[in-house]
């Protein structure tokens, strides 16, 4: 039977682990699974082991360069800079075990619950502008959190900032993992055709026929939001709402480590939930699979970022231990003092 520290790979920290077992996973999807329905597929598989790759020797160049701030930073750091690729990665891949998207389903639960499609009717009964940009931008403070959490925590406690980095990245791999199995696009569908795809005529009808309200197209944060998700989105990620589970994933940090901000970081985070739905990205069903997914994934990311960085700082420490050697002068003084030691008291 493998002993499980067989498994550990010197220096891997937590983050490492799920990062490397994220990228191979869906190379092996890619690989087995890109049918006709994944263009370029063997450029994807190559890219996935680059960053393999990479990866691996940005982490040994650190291990023989630690005091090098700029690799350390980067060492920690690069998980970040994959998020926006793997984000669009998804929307490539999501037409490999599913055809066409599941918005029909998704449509129907939020219609079972509310007797309605709320991220329709709450623009149409609501259309004033200080609403809708107050919530466009609490839409738009998502990247606020991400970053300014890190960068925060990057600053006070690098430790921290690390947990930070493990967790939030393990949460979003759980949600881009999903978004290939599970394509959701999300209410924008209501109001045109997305790469190709359109709803059945039966649900076109729920749709107000004056789309978007005037007032609502008038403010800045909703010509922000509508660039981002022009040159950003990817088709199929509604399910759960990486959104939701990522600000909530970053309010926990708050919490725990920036308590001085918690309680106005609680505020926009309940103000992203509700601007989801009003602002039309996400169904209700998309919002509570979020709160799902983070009330299950950042327990279990950071019990796993606690195990595994312990483990693995425990094993690395001992490996790169150099054996204990004895000189002449050393062992004339522990002879001396053990010689001390055995002397009777004075009284």
């Amino acid at each position: 039977m493998v002993h499980p520290r067989a498994l550990v790979v010197r220096n891997y920290t937590f983050v490492d682990y799920a990062t490397q077992l994220y990228l191979t996973l869906v190379g092996l999807l890619i690989l087995f699974f890109h049918g006709q329905s994944v263009p370029r597929w063997q450029l994807l598989l190559l890219s996935h082991l680059l960053a393999l790759g990479v990866v691996h020797l940005l982490i040994r160049f650190h291990a023989r360069q630690p005091d090098h701030k700029f690799v350390a930073f980067l060492r920690h750091f690069y998980p970040v800079l994959l998020y926006a690729w793997l984000f669009a990665e998804t929307g490539w891949l999501n037409q490999m075990f599913v055809h066409g998207f599941l918005d029909p389903a998704v449509i129907a639960w939020d219609q079972a619950l509310f007797g309605c499609q709320p991220s329709l009717i709450l623009m149409e009964k609501f259309p004033f502008l200080w609403l809708s940009e107050l919530l466009y931008a609490s839409y738009f403070s998502y990247y606020i959190m991400i970053g300014g959490v890190g960068l925060a925590l990057y600053l006070k406690n690098q430790k921290q900032f690390f947990h930070y980095v493990s967790v939030v990245s393990f949460v979003f791999y759980i949600c881009y993992a999903i978004f290939i199995f599970l394509p959701v696009i999300g209410p924008p569908v209501f109001f045109r055709e997305i790469f190709g795809y359109n709803l059945p005529g039966n649900l076109q009808h729920l749709a107000p026929p004056e789309g978007y309200p005037m007032s609502v197209k008038a403010g800045p944060f909703y010509q922000i939001m509508k660039w981002i998700y022009r040159v950003f989105e990817a088709p199929g990620a509604a399910i759960p709402s990486s959104h939701v589970a990522i600000a909530i994933c970053t309010l926990s940090f708050s919490f725990r480590y920036l308590r001085g901000i918690r309680w106005i970081h609680l505020v926009f985070v309940c103000l992203l939930c509700a601007a989801t739905v009003y602002c039309r990205y996400h169904y209700v069903s998309d919002v509570l699979a979020g709160m799902v997914t983070a009330s299950i994934f950042i327990p279990l990311g950071d019990w796993l970022y606690t195990r595994l960085d312990s483990d693995t700082r425990s094993v690395a420490v001992t490996a790169d231990r150099p054996p204990v050697r004895l000189t002449q002068a050393s062992h004339s003084k522990s002879a001396a003092d053990s010689a001390g030691n055995s002397s009777p008291p004075r009284s």
